[in-house]
């Protein structure tokens, strides 16, 4: 969960990061998990971003089709607006299962080729993602580190899209 008072620190970098793969690396699909906390905020900075730049693209991943089931009405309605708009939406499985949440991670790491996350600690699903995103040797832009403006200086090539 992110803590309230990082909540718009994460928006100005996820501002920050997507301008910066887009307009400095042709990055044009942004692939999100469709959950509350980071996979929100990393859509609605996507949204916000392609009302100036109509090239960019957001695709959900969710992992099964009721998800949102057991969410806040708040949650469930911020959820269907960020759908509607989303240029693709891809559900995975018509309903849940042990490690369903895990098979999403992969399939957003499987198409990408940067992996935008806020890590804080070294076990949890985002830790795995990352360590699966790093084995398939993808770039990390941890947006939780002091070290954050760093990755903008990276000179690597990017191709595809982001898990945001």
């Amino acid at each position: 969960m992110i803590p309230v008072e990082a909540s718009d620190i994460l928006s100005r970098r996820l501002d920050v990061c997507v301008d910066w793969l887009h307009t400095r690396k042709g990055v044009t699909d942004f692939y999100a998990g469709g959950c509350t906390g980071f996979d929100t905020i990393a859509e609605q900075a996507v949204l916000k971003y392609r009302e100036t730049h109509p090239a960019a693209r957001l695709i959900i991943v969710i992992p099964y089709r009721n998800q949102a089931s057991a969410w806040s009405e708040r949650e469930r309605m911020e959820y269907d607006r960020i759908k509607a708009y989303a240029n693709e939406v891809i559900c995975l499985s018509e309903r849940y299962f042990r490690g369903c949440m895990h098979q999403r991670n992969r399939y957003m790491v499987d198409h990408s080729s940067v992996c935008v996350c806020y890590l804080t600690r070294k076990n949890g699903g985002t830790a795995f993602t990352v360590k699966y995103a790093q084995s398939k040797r993808l770039s990390v832009c941890n947006l939780a580190s002091e070290n954050f403006p760093e990755f903008c200086r990276i000179s690597a090539t990017i191709f595809g899209g982001d898990v945001l």
